[in-house]
């Protein structure tokens, strides 16, 4: 896609599909640059001897600290563990110059369910900021400590969490005969859990959320002509919506979940379409001799921003998304591609590429001003955390595709890494 626009229709051939195969690959997070000065906190292991096994207070410490922002303080380093407000002395906690502190219990409430307890503290002032009792069962332990985490990053940032979504992406692995294998997996975002959802030998691409997080559009091969597939998750049963003669492309779902934006060249070259899907009627949306592909909708559902060869390389334009004239976005660079829409519609991010370098940048709609973000040689493939905090991308270097996160004001860096094999096409679910 980077070298030449009409690579984003190099798609593979996909076959041998089961929801059944076990992930072999999982994500490893690891912060490579946070804030300067992130809040020192501490989180005190949780109380859990109902429930033994893995601590849902270090979950909670990982997932702030994976943000950035926090400072987490390491358990050797407490020299108290309590686990209820009364056991709490904020002096031994300013003493150890920490800034808030979260303690917390498991509590069994019979026939295999459990509630999860959690108090936040301003330890400085001495003051309770935040608490809740929250219902779950066993096997929901690590997404109960998600949800107590974006309660805290709420309440100590003013910005609604992440730790609760997940992530899809493609992974492409090599087995004993050193032939390749391509999955479609999902997982939580500090990497745990993940399923893979599809399986081939041949390529996987274009994974796309429904806003409802219910549903996974992707386009196919397996007929050795490009399909679009919408799959639930939950089922995993899959449509088939788009199997038009030529490119059937870059899916991507309107803010209200009823159509799908389409790359399609069922009249000889590649233009923007959208899908009605329950009565799969098509609206042509852009109609020029150039290269049109990967739209992506505004939050208002009114536009579409869209890259286009038609100036002669690659840019953004902007299309009202029931047709029309189509208005130039980027004039800066060699190169503006994959352009998405942010969750307060401010801000677009884009594969930005200028004398051979092609980084993820974001551009203020508003003045049109241009930030690098990334540092990278090969960035690509960026898309949004729903709370528009991070955005997720593919980066490749050292002959490797792994997935990078960077936060919109270019400070926060994570890498999501998987142990042998490539990681590619991410998207962040709602």
């Amino acid at each position: 896609m980077i070298k030449r626009l009409v690579a984003a229709f190099c798609l593979g051939v996909v076959s041998g599909f089961s929801l059944t195969m076990p992930a072999r690959a999982e994500l490893n997070v690891q912060i490579t640059q946070g804030v300067e000065g992130a809040v020192p906190v501490a989180v005190v292991p949780f109380a859990q001897s109902a429930l033994p096994g893995e601590n849902m207070g270090a979950i909670v410490a990982a997932d702030l600290a994976r943000s950035g922002r926090f400072r987490t303080l390491s358990v050797g380093d407490m020299l108290e563990q309590p686990t209820a407000p009364e056991q709490v002395h904020f002096k031994t906690w300013q003493v150890l110059g920490q800034d808030d502190l979260v303690i917390g219990r498991i509590l069994p409430v019979g026939s295999g369910r459990y509630e999860a307890e959690f108090f936040l503290y301003d330890a400085i002032r001495g003051t309770q900021l935040a608490s809740a009792r929250i219902p779950f069962q066993q096997p929901e332990l690590r997404r109960v400590a998600h949800r107590i985490a974006d309660i805290i990053y709420q309440t100590l940032t003013g910005e609604t969490g992440a730790f609760s979504t997940r992530v899809a992406y493609v992974t492409q692995t090599l087995d004993a005969k050193r032939n390749r294998l391509y999955r479609l997996q999902i997982a939580d975002t500090d990497g745990f859990n993940p399923k893979s959802i599809i399986a081939s030998p041949e390529p996987i691409m274009s994974p796309a959320w429904s806003p409802d997080g219910k549903q996974i559009a992707y386009v196919s091969f397996e007929r050795k002509t490009s399909a679009i597939f919408v799959q639930t998750l939950a089922s995993g049963e899959r449509q088939k919506v788009s199997e038009l003669p030529g490119i059937n492309g870059a899916p991507a779902w309107s803010p209200d979940g009823s159509q799908l934006a389409l790359t399609l060249s069922k009249d000889g070259n590649p233009d923007i379409y959208v899908m009605h899907l329950p009565t799969r009627a098509l609206r042509r949306v852009t109609d020029h001799p150039a290269i049109d592909t990967e739209p992506n909708w505004s939050r208002d559902g009114r536009t579409l921003v869209f890259t286009s060869d038609r100036g002669g390389k690659p840019q953004l334009y902007l299309v009202p998304s029931t047709g029309g004239n189509a208005q130039r976005l980027t004039y800066n660079g060699d190169y503006n591609a994959r352009g998405v829409h942010s969750p307060d519609g401010r801000n677009i991010a884009m594969v930005h590429g200028n004398g051979g370098d092609y980084r993820i940048a974001l551009m203020d709609l508003q003045t049109r001003a241009v930030r690098i973000l990334t540092r990278g040689r090969l960035d690509e493939s960026p898309g949004f955390a729903p709370n528009g905090s991070m955005i997720l991308y593919a980066s490749h270097g050292g002959g490797s595709a792994q997935l990078e996160a960077v936060s919109i004001d270019g400070k926060v860096h994570q890498s999501l890494r998987i142990d042998s094999g490539q990681v590619k096409e991410p998207a962040w679910s709602p």
